[in-house]
C-alpha cells in the first residue's frame, strides 16, 4: 500500500512537535480543571498523573507504529497495515467520528466564547455564518498546500501558550499552599470518573500523526515529536492545575465554565480574565487550525484504499495537497458543529478515541512482530509485549468508566460500519 503521488514530505520535528502540542492543548484545559477539582479538590492532580502515564504508554505505542509505518492516515494505518483492510477500515470509522465530533464540540465552544464579547454570534444565523467562515478560512489555507497550513499551526501553538505562560509565572506568586493540601487520597471510583472526562484534555495528538505520508524521516521525527509533546503538555497541565487551584482553593468548583479566567481575575482584575478569555479563544482556534489540517487526510486514506469514492484521494497538480478531501471534511464538520454543543460532542469522542487508541496499541505490537519497517531504524518497543499489555488494560480501565449509553452509541456505530464494509465487498465480488 502507497500513498497517492504528488504529496511531499515536509513535515520535520519541529511542526509535528507543535502539530500534537496544539491538537492535545485545546478547549479541555480552559474548562476542566474546575470540574477536576470539585471532584477530586487537592488530590486533582493525581488525575493528571493518571492521564499522563497512561498517556506515555499508548504514546510510547505510537511512536512505535509511527517509526514503521509512514503512510498518510496515522493510525487508521498503521491498524490498517497490522490488521488488514477490514479493522483497518473500522479503526478509519472511529477516528472519522471521534476528530469530527472533538473538533466540531471545540469550534462550538470558540462560538460560544466569541458570544461572550459579541452577543450577535450567539444568535443561529449569525453562529451558523460564522461557522461556516472558520471552516472555509481554514480549508482555503490547507488546500494550498500543507507548508501553510503547518506553518499556521506552529504560530497558533505558539500564541495559545502565552496566556497559560502568564498565568502560571505570575500565578505561582499567589498561590495558599493550604489549598494545595489534601486530607485523604481520593477513591478508586472518583478518581476513574474524573479521568474519564479528564482525557479529553489529553487525546488529540493522532490528529497530528494522519499527515504521516508528508513527514520527512518519520522513523526518527514521529518517536522525537511525540515524546516531546507529551512531557510539554503533561508538565503544562499540572503546573495548570496547581496554580488555579492554589488561588481559587474550594472555591474553584464554582467556575466551571472559566476557572483559569477567574484566576486571572483575582491577579490582575478584568483585565486578567479578558486575557485568558482571549487565550481561550485562540486556544480553540488552534485546535480546529490542526485538526483542518490532520483529519481531511484521514478521508484521503480511506478513498486512497477504496473504502471511500475515489475523486477524495485525488491529490491537487499545484499545491500537492488532498483538496477534495480538504473540503468535504471541512463542509461536513461545519454542519455538525451547527448541530450540538461542546459538552454532549467531547463525550461521544471520548469512546470512540479510546477503542481507537486500543487498536493501536495492538496495532504496534503486531508491526513490531512483523518487522515491518519504513526508512531508518524504527523505534523498538522497550519489554516486547509488555508496555502495550499495560496499555491495552489501562484502556480497558478507563472505557470502564464510560456509561452504558455512550458505549452502546459505539457498539452501534462499528456493527453499522462492519455492515456496510461486508455489503460492500459483496458487491465488489
Amino acid at each position: 500500500m502507497r500513498d497517492a503521488p504528488g504529496l511531499r514530505r515536509e513535515i520535520g520535528v519541529r511542526r509535528l512537535t507543535a502539530g500534537a502540542i496544539n491538537s492535545t492543548i485545546g478547549a479541555g484545559i480552559f474548562v476542566l480543571p474546575a470540574a477536576v477539582a470539585a471532584d477530586l479538590g487537592a488530590a486533582a492532580p493525581l488525575a493528571y498523573l493518571v492521564c499522563g502515564g497512561m498517556m506515555a504508554l499508548i504514546v510510547t505505542c505510537f511512536a512505535a507504529a509511527g517509526s514503521r509505518v509512514s503512510l498518510t492516515g496515522g493510525l487508521y494505518a498503521y491498524v490498517e497495515t497490522a490488521f488488514g483492510p477490514f479493522v483497518g477500515f473500522l479503526a478509519g470509522v472511529l477516528y472519522s467520528l471521534s476528530a469530527s465530533m472533538a473538533v466540531a464540540g471545540v469550534a462550538s465552544a470558540f462560538v460560544d466564547s466569541l458570544a461572550a464579547i459579541w452577543p450577535a454570534a450567539g444568535q443561529t444565523p449569525v453562529r451558523a455564518a460564522v461557522l461556516t467562515l472558520l471552516f472555509a478560512g481554514l480549508a482555503a489555507v490547507n488546500v494550498r498546500g500543507v507548508t501553510p497550513g503547518a506553518r499556521l499551526v506552529e504560530a497558533v501553538t505558539l500564541a495559545k501558550l502565552i496566556p497559560l505562560g502568564v498565568l502560571i509565572g505570575a500565578g505561582v506568586w499567589f498561590v495558599q499552599p493550604a489549598h494545595l493540601v489534601g486530607e485523604m487520597a481520593p477513591p478508586a471510583a472518583a478518581l476513574g470518573r474524573t479521568a474519564i472526562v479528564l482525557i479529553f484534555a489529553f487525546v488529540g495528538v493522532e490528529v497530528a500523526l494522519v499527515p504521516s505520508g508528508e513527514v520527512s524521516h518519520p522513523a526518527r521525527t514521529v518517536p522525537r515529536a511525540l515524546f516531546t509533546a507529551l512531557a510539554v503538555t503533561t508538565a503544562i497541565y499540572l503546573a495548570i492545575q496547581a496554580v488555579a487551584l492554589g488561588i481559587l482553593g474550594p472555591a474553584m468548583g464554582d467556575y466551571p465554565s472559566a476557572p483559569l479566567a477567574e484566576a486571572m481575575a483575582r491577579i490582575a482584575g478584568p483585565g486578567g480574565r479578558v486575557f485568558v478569555l482571549a487565550g481561550a479563544m485562540v486556544s480553540m482556534f488552534g485546535y480546529v487550525a490542526g485538526d483542518m489540517l490532520g483529519s481531511p487526510r484521514a478521508l484521503f486514506a480511506l478513498a486512497r484504499d477504496r473504502m471511500l469514492p475515489s475523486a477524495l484521494a485525488r491529490v491537487h497538480p499545484s499545491f500537492h495537497t488532498p483538496h477534495l478531501a480538504i473540503v468535504t471534511y471541512a463542509a461536513f464538520v461545519a454542519a455538525v458543529a451547527l448541530s450540538g454543543r461542546f459538552t454532549e460532542l467531547a463525550i461521544m469522542a471520548n469512546v470512540a478515541t479510546l477503542t481507537l487508541y486500543l487498536l493501536c496499541v495492538l496495532a504496534a505490537y503486531q508491526l513490531q512482530r512483523l518487522n515491518v519497517r519504513a526508512d531508518g531504524m524504527p523505534f523498538a518497543l522497550p519489554g516486547g509485549p509488555l508496555i502495550p499489555l499495560v496499555a491495552t488494560g489501562a484502556i480497558v480501565w478507563l472505557m470502564s468508566q464510560a456509561t452504558l449509553r455512550e458505549l452502546s452509541v459505539e457498539a452501534v456505530v462499528l456493527a453499522s460500519a462492519a455492515l456496510v464494509y461486508l455489503a460492500r465487498r459483496r458487491v465488489s465480488r
